[in-house]
C-alpha cells in the first residue's frame, strides 16, 4: 500500500522529534494489523518557509503544524494550503487556550494540545486516516478555508461582521458542510448543537451561545435558552393553558418560546421588516 506521507513543522527541535517518535511508536504498533496504511515521514522544518519549499517539491498528504512559531506563524502557511483544492490535511499542534482550541472542533478540524499523550495522538492519527481513505480533502479545503478566514476576521476590528453561511461538521472519517439556509432551527444538546433540517437533523460540536455569535440576527432569532429558529420559519407563536408560550413552525415542529426572549420574539414577528418564507 503506498504510504501516508507526513510532514512535520515546528521550530522547536524537541517538538519535531516526540512527533517523530510518536508517529513511528504508532507505525510500530500498528502497521502489522490487516488493512493498515503504513505512515512515513517525508520531512521536519524548523519554519514555515522551510515547509513551504518541501510542500512544493513533495507530495505531502498530512501536515503536523505547530501554530506559534517565529517570523511567521502556522497560521500563515495553513492560510495559503487553504486555497489549494484539496490541500493536505493539518493536524494543529499547539499550546493555545481552550478557547483557540473550540475554534478547531467548530470547524472540524484537528489538532493536538501540548503536551499531548499517545492515547490522542493515535486518535488525530486514525481520523487523518480515515478522511483520507474516503477522499475528504474538497470539504476539508472548505473547512479549513473557514477556519482561517475566521481566525484572520477575529484578529481585525472591521466594521460589520460577516456572519457564517456554512458549517462543517464531522463524522466518522467525513466532514459535511452544511449549509445554514438548510436549517430550519437549532437546539441545544451539552456541547453540541442539533441542526434541523426538513429531512434530517445533524449533530454539531459548538455551544449554541457560541453559534450565535456568528449567526446574522436579522435572519435567527433566540427564542428560548435551548433554541435559535429561522425567523421565516415561524408561522404563529401560540399560548398554552399554562401561561407558556410556543412558536408553531412551517415545518410542523413547535419550539418552547422563554419567558426571558418572549417580548423580543413578539416584536420581531410583527415588524415590518420580518423576512417572509418563499
Amino acid at each position: 500500500m503506498t504510504p501516508i506521507r507526513a510532514l512535520i513543522v515546528d521550530d522547536e527541535e524537541p517538538g519535531r522529534i516526540n512527533l517523530r517518535y510518536a508517529l513511528a511508536d504508532y507505525a510500530l504498533a500498528n502497521d502489522a494489523l490487516a488493512g493498515q496504511v503504513p505512515w512515513q515521514v517525508a520531512g521536519e522544518c524548523a519554519s514555515a518557509a522551510a515547509a513551504r519549499e518541501a510542500l512544493a517539491g513533495n507530495e505531502i498528504d498530512v501536515v503536523f503544524l505547530d501554530i506559534q512559531m517565529p517570523n511567521e506563524s502556522g497560521l500563515v502557511l495553513a492560510r495559503e494550503l487553504s486555497q489549494r483544492p484539496e490541500p493536505p490535511l493539518i493536524v494543529f499542534v499547539t499550546a493555545y487556550n481552550s478557547y483557540a482550541v473550540e475554534a478547531f472542533e467548530v470547524h472540524a478540524l484537528d489538532y493536538l494540545l501540548k503536551p499531548f499523550d499517545d492515547q490522542r495522538f493515535a486518535q488525530a492519527v486514525e481520523r487523518a486516516q480515515a478522511m483520507l481513505a474516503q477522499r475528504q480533502r474538497a470539504n476539508y479545503g472548505a473547512a479549513l478555508r473557514g477556519y482561517v478566514q475566521a481566525s484572520v476576521q477575529a484578529s481585525v476590528q472591521t466594521p460589520s461582521p460577516a456572519y457564517w453561511r456554512q458549517l462543517s461538521v464531522r463524522s466518522v472519517g467525513r466532514i459535511e458542510c452544511v449549509q445554514l439556509e438548510d436549517v430550519l432551527w437549532m437546539e441545544a444538546a451539552g456541547n453540541y448543537v442539533e441542526l434541523r433540517m426538513a429531512a434530517r437533523r445533524v449533530l454539531h460540536r459548538v455551544t449554541l451561545s457560541r453559534l450565535e455569535q456568528h449567526l446574522d440576527p436579522a435572519v435567527y432569532l433566540r427564542v428560548h435558552r435551548s433554541a435559535i429558529v429561522r425567523l421565516e420559519q415561524v408561522a404563529r407563536l401560540e399560548a398554552n393553558g399554562d401561561g407558556s408560550y410556543q412558536a408553531v413552525l412551517r415545518c410542523g415542529d413547535s419550539v418552547p418560546v422563554s419567558e426571558r426572549y418572549l417580548p423580543g420574539v413578539k416584536a420581531r414577528l410583527t415588524a415590518p421588516d420580518r423576512p417572509q418564507a418563499v
